[in-house]
């Protein structure tokens, strides 16, 4: 069985629940999916969001930019469930203190 295949397949998935909104995030998110996260997260007009990264394996500063404008335009009401790749990320950008990153 070949260990080596190909990079883990992108996907961005949202469940609506009220005014809440869930976009679970998998596979490696760059300059050719970060638009496609963001865009999932603003097809439903809602006050929360959580964006459920702990699937990412690859998070590059498209990726970044992608969550800070989320972070803009929903302060206080973004959570940002990372991976541990994502989390470190994140650390050396200096966003690790971030109100919408949960501590560790």
């Amino acid at each position: 069985m070949d260990q080596g295949g190909a990079p883990p397949v992108f996907s961005a998935t949202a469940e609506l629940d009220g005014d809440q909104l869930r976009v679970r995030v998998a596979g490696e998110v760059d300059m050719a999916t970060a638009d496609t996260m963001y865009q999932t997260v603003l097809r439903e007009p809602v006050r929360h969001v959580t964006l459920d990264l702990r699937a990412v394996t690859f998070f590059d500063s498209a990726a970044i930019h992608a969550v800070v404008r989320l972070a803009q335009r929903f302060p206080g009401t973004l959570t940002v469930l990372p991976s541990r790749q994502v989390r470190r990320v994140l650390e050396i950008s200096g966003l690790g203190e971030q109100d919408w990153l949960p501590p560790v």
